[in-house]
Parts: C-alpha cells; sequence; structure tokens
C-alpha cells in the first residue's frame, strides 16, 4: 500500500481526534483526559501487536533509536497534554488547524536536523498552511 493511504488515514483519525477530544474534555480535566486517551491508545496497539504476532524483540538493542523513540514519546506526550489543553480553552474549528503547523515545524526540522531538502515546493506550501492557520484561527 502506498504511505499516501496511510497519511490520508492519519489525517482522517487525526481530524476525528479533534472532534471526540473536544466532547472528552467537557468537565473533565485535560491531563486526565490525556491518560484516559493514552490508556486507550497503549491497549489498542497492544491489541495489534497481538493479532499480528509482531511480539519479536530484535536480537541487539541500539541505543541510538531507543533513545530517540524515548523522545517522540515524550514530545508526543507533551503535544497531547497541550492540544486537550487547547480544546478545553477553544473551539475545535481554531484549535485543530493550529495544531497541523506540526507541518511546518516538521519540515523545518527535516531540514535542519536530517539534511532534507527544503524546496521551492515545500516552501511554498508551508507558507500556504501559515497563511492558512492565520486566516482561520486568528481574527
Amino acid at each position: 500500500m502506498s504511505w499516501k493511504i496511510f497519511a490520508l488515514g492519519s489525517a482522517f483519525f487525526a481530524g476525528l481526534t479533534a472532534i471526540f477530544g473536544k466532547l472528552g474534555v467537557e468537565g473533565l480535566n485535560s491531563n486526565l483526559a490525556t491518560l484516559i486517551r493514552t490508556a486507550i491508545i497503549f491497549a489498542l496497539t497492544v491489541g495489534i501487536v497481538t493479532f499480528r504476532s509482531e511480539w519479536q524483540l530484535p536480537r541487539t538493542w541500539e541505543l541510538r533509536p531507543v533513545a530517540f523513540l524515548v523522545l517522540s514519546g515524550i514530545a508526543t506526550g507533551f503535544s497531547w497534554l497541550f492540544y486537550y489543553r487547547a480544546l478545553q480553552l477553544a473551539p475545535a474549528s481554531q484549535v485543530a488547524p493550529v495544531d497541523k503547523l506540526s507541518v511546518v515545524f516538521a519540515i523545518l526540522l527535516g531540514v535542519i536536523f536530517l539534511g532534507e531538502a527544503l524546496t521551492v515546493r515545500l516552501a511554498i506550501g508551508s507558507v500556504l498552511i501559515i497563511s492558512g492557520v492565520l486566516f482561520i484561527a486568528w481574527p
């Protein structure tokens, strides 16, 4: 399957996340809501790994990839904590677009830290994303 199918699926479920998250944080502490969400994700992922028989651990562990996965988990945790708090304070229709500035941050960080090329197409796309966020979220 093409990566684009998975990316579109990710975008669709991220859209649902905004709506369900907004409804879920009504009258509930945003940090507790994040904990509940995390527990569900953990259980779902355990179920998928079990169903697909993917519990095979690598024969050798390298510190670098594990360290980056730990850092990714920490970044995800902070992202979710901030996201749910923002959903408590503002409409999902404003929070979700601002959250998608992550695309621009990913492009910039990819260029800076991974040596990815900053093409004219990426630069224009980033400017359009930023313009869209400003248009939607800031009156």
